[in-house]
Formats: C-alpha cells, structure tokens, sequence
C-alpha cells in the first residue's frame, strides 16, 4: 500500500511538471504566434477591413491580442510613468495647426515643449545669409591643412578595392550573434562603391582621424542610421544603463540610446555625476561637435524616432527584453529593460502612444578584426560619495602624469588636453576610461566614445573638468587656433552648432541656453591658456602639429 502511494506521487509530480513546461511552450510561442495573421496584421484573423478615406499619418497601435499581452507585465502597482495620453499627444500635434491666438505665451511654449519630441514636427529654417557659417568654417585654411602622407601601417584595413561585399554571408546564424556583425565574404569583380556605407566608414580608418573632412560615406552613414529597416534588437551587456544594438537590413549595427530626459531639463543638482542621466541629445550634439572642433574623434551619430512595438519588440530575441514591454495607465507602450541604474517600473521608457527617440551610434569595427586597448584615464575621478582623487588634492599630478608611458613621449598627452576641452565645452564629467586602436600603438588618437553624460547643465560651468590643462599647460597649436577662430563673431561655436543639430532629424538637438553655455565655456578655456601662456610663455605651451605653413590671418599670437 505505501509503494503504491509512492508511485502516486511520482505520476502527480510528473504530470504537474509537464503540465508547467507546456505552458512555458506556450508563453514562447505567442510573441512568433500574433505575427503569423493575414497581410501581415498581428494576432488577426478577420477580413480586411473596407477602405476609408485617407488620414494623416499616426503611429503604429498593435492589435487588441498584443494589448492583452502586454498587459499582463503591467500588474506591479509603480509601472505608472509619467507620460502624456495618446489623446494629448494628438493635441500636441494639431494645436499649432487648429489652435487658436487665445492660448497666450504660456501656451506657446507648451506648444515649442511638445514640438521638441512630436513625430513629424516642423524644423526651422537654416541661418539665412549669402553663405552658411559652417560652410565657410570648412573651408577656412585651418579646417583644410592635410594629414601626413599614409602609408599601409598608417591604415587601419589593407583593402582591395577591386573585392565586392557580399551580403549573402551574412544570412548564416553566426550574424545574429552581436559579435560576429562585420564580417563579410569577398567575392566577384565589382568596385568599392558597392560596399554598405558602414563599412566605408570602417576602411576609411587610419592612425590620424575616424573619418575624413570630405568623405561622402559619413553623411550617408547618418541617413541610414536614421532610414534603414531594422532586423533585430538586444540588450547590450555591461554598463549602468539600458543601451539597444539595433541591426540592420544591410548588416551594420548602432548603439540606440533612448530619450530619458527633455530637452530643457538640467540634472537636478543633488545628483552626483556617477548618477546622472545618459542623454541621447548629447550624443548627437558630442558628434556635431567633435566635427566642428576638427577632431573627428567620434563615430558618426544620428537621432530617430523608433516604433517601440514594430522596431523594437517585434523584432527582438532578447526574451529579458521583451518581457519588460507593458502597457500605462495613460495607454502608451513602456519597457525598462535590465542594467545597473533606471531599469524598473518606475523608470521605464514610455513611447507616445508607441514612438520612442533615440540616438544611433554607429559601431566600430568588431575586436575580432580591430583590436581597440582600453586606458584608465590618469584624470578620473573616484566615483565615491566622500573621497577625492589624487590628481584633485596635488597641484603637480600632471608632472607625475608625464613621466608615465605612456605620456612621457609622443603626442598622448596632447589628446588628452583636447579630450579635456572636448568634455569642459559639453559639462562632461564621466571620463573614466578612453581607448585607442590597438595597431596604430602609441601615435594615435583617442577615441572619443560614451558621451551621453554631456550637457546636463547649462547653468553651470564645472571647472574641475578643465584641471588637465590647468595642470599641464599644453595645448595644440592647431586646437587653439581653432579655439580662437570659434570665438569670433562671424564663425560662433554656437550657431555653427545650430545649423549643424538642424541637419539631424529629430532637431533641436539642444536647448538654447546649452548653445548659449558653450560660448561662455569656450572663453574660460581660452583664458586658462593664456594664463599658461603669461606663466610659461608661448613656446612652451602651445605645441607647432603643423606639417606645413597654415595661413592664419584670421587669428593671431
């Protein structure tokens, strides 16, 4: 009788288990079941429907059978962002249009407030003029002295030109693992030209620049980082917020940083800067400003409005991602997503009714086929609550700094100095570490990645990013003079600014008073090296990196 019992049990644990695997079956198979309706509508086994008048375009809404899915994510009681209801988002877009004069300033800037992030909004024109500011900035003498001559070494890929990239190897599982994105196989005759514009920007590497003034793949690379279909999502791993790998129809890869913040909003100043936001504003604006600054140090990035159901979670097999959509009690689609900070219920991203912005950053070459080595940055800072690091309690670190490899020779601490005025003009203070391409050694540049922590304050004007060059006293000669000639009234780094961000899709990139701040910034840079200058004189401060004479009318000594 005991055996008998026994052998009962067994069956029961038995059947429960299989019963619980059945379901887990079931729950992976709904997501792949609701795409598998008639012409393409998810979860839908009705007759078209007839067809209605045209109406202006709206965002995509999933179907009832979707809704009733992600709903069921949405049962912890904080999942209640603070978001606008479909109903307002539709206000927003019709009020400038069918809006009355009655709704006064405070209207109108509610209006200016809900432009900045509304799908289809109107940009403004371009600077009127006989000739763009930026335009004339590039073709101004210091904007066109040439590298030294490159030879092999100096590229980062060998290429033959004459070899065609072949999309169809990309079609093996090995593409869908985020580590194998670039590779290729080379067949037939035809010319460079039919390469994906990514993958210009990669041969187009070498030990001096990321890309070139000139080069026509660059703004074609933003347009398809913007207009390209997307073929799959996931979470990338590490770091202390939710960041997206996007890959696309033609095989290139982007970090997709979603909008947390608006564009006005400053970091509260209790934050500390460890802490902060990542913006995916500032990773735009970092690159249009790495390029007026002619450092071309960053890859190339562009904003686009994501359909957060059919480009992000239809798309994707990261099932930790997936099971984080759900649905707001103001009815817009929201996911959090897994990371270190902000990747909860009461953070999460909250698309209108279900479109969300980001930033598109395109990848570097994978490890595999460009070693990159990663450098502590000598002025990073503690990360901790109480303490300070030690080049923020000794005056004479930097003589320390220059005696360490590898610093100590070469043109290394030179780009940090640029770093250093890269970051102080956006209020960058996360630089905690940098990274070089492995095969160019020590004669290279710094790579300028990870700028979402910039422009958090234009209030503020935060100093102690600017120890570096307060410490060292060194400066390129080319860094300056561009530095002054941005000064200047006809070529303001602010309007340049300007009417680079109004080229991105999603513009305004940034809130007047951020323009307003890097003018004010740029004048504290140029007083601290002409305090170097008075306290150690020209020669010893300002490093000649000119291979040839460089016409320089415009500045002076």
């Amino acid at each position: 009788m005991k055996m008998l019992l026994v052998r009962k049990f067994r069956v029961l644990i038995l059947m429960v288990f299989l019963v619980a695997c059945t379901m887990h079956i079931m729950i992976d198979l709904l997501p792949r079941l609701e795409r598998r309706g008639p012409e393409g509508r998810p979860g839908c086994s009705c007759p078209p429907p007839a067809a209605a008048p045209p109406r202006a375009a709206a965002p995509r809404w999933p179907g009832k059978h979707t809704l009733r899915i992600l709903q069921d994510f949405s049962a912890e009681p904080a999942s209640n962002l603070s978001s606008q209801s479909r109903e307002a988002a539709e206000r927003a877009a019709g009020g400038g249009a069918g809006g009355g004069a009655g709704g006064g300033g405070a209207a109108a800037a509610a209006g200016r407030a809900r432009r900045l992030i509304g799908p289809g909004a109107p940009r403004p024109p371009p600077p009127a003029g006989n000739a763009a500011p930026l335009a004339a900035l590039f073709q101004h003498p210091l904007y066109r002295a040439a590298l030294p001559p490159l030879a092999d070494r100096d590229l980062l890929f060998n290429v033959n030109s004459d070899i065609r990239f072949n999309p169809r190897a990309a079609e093996q599982p090995e593409w869908q693992n985020e580590d194998h994105h670039e590779e290729f196989l080379p067949t037939g005759e035809t010319s460079i030209d039919s390469y994906p514009n990514w993958l210009k920007f990669h041969i187009g590497i070498n030990r001096y620049e990321l890309y070139s003034r000139h080069n026509p793949a660059i703004e074609a690379l933003l347009q398809d980082l913007v207009s390209q279909k997307i073929t799959s999502v996931a979470m990338k791993s590490g770091g202390t917020q939710l960041k997206l790998i996007m890959t696309f129809q033609n095989y290139g890869q982007a970090l997709f940083k979603p909008m947390k913040q608006t564009r006005e909003q400053e970091t509260p100043p209790d934050f500390f800067y460890f802490s902060d936001y990542e913006r995916h504003n500032a990773e735009i604006a970092a690159f249009h400003l790495d390029r007026i600054l002619d450092f071309r140090r960053v890859p190339p990035v562009a904003g686009r409005l994501v359909n957060m159901t059919r480009e992000i979670r239809d798309v994707t097999r990261d099932k930790k991602l997936w099971r984080t959509f759900f649905i707001s009690p103001a009815n817009n689609i929201c996911f959090y997503g897994e990371c270190s900070y902000y990747c909860s219920t009461e953070h999460a991203l909250c698309g209108k009714p279900d479109q969300i912005e980001g930033s598109l950053a395109a990848f570097l070459p994978d490890l595999s086929l460009a070693k990159r080595k990663t450098w502590r940055n000598p002025w990073r800072r503690s990360y901790h609550k109480r303490k300070k690091a030690e080049w923020e309690v000794d005056p004479d670190y930097c003589e320390e700094v220059k005696q360490t490899p590898p610093y100590d020779s070469g043109t290394r601490i030179l780009d940090i100095m640029d770093m250093t005025v890269f970051d102080f003009l956006m209020g960058n203070m996360d630089r905690h570490h940098y990274e070089t391409f492995e095969k160019f050694g020590n004669e290279t540049f710094i790579i300028h990645l990870d700028n979402g922590r910039g422009f958090g304050k234009y209030s503020h004007d935060e100093l102690s990013i600017l120890v570096p060059l307060n410490q060292c006293c060194r400066i390129r000669k080319s860094t300056y003079l561009r530095l002054q000639l941005l000064a200047k009234e006809e070529y303001k780094l602010s309007l340049l600014m300007k009417e680079s961000l109004l080229k991105d899709k999603i513009a305004p990139i940034l809130y007047q008073p951020h323009l307003e701040a890097m003018d004010r910034r740029l004048r504290i840079v140029l007083k601290a090296v002409s305090d170097c200058i008075e306290k150690d004189g020209y020669d010893n401060v300002v490093e000649n990196d000119f291979n040839t004479d460089v016409n320089t009318v415009t500045t002076e000594r």
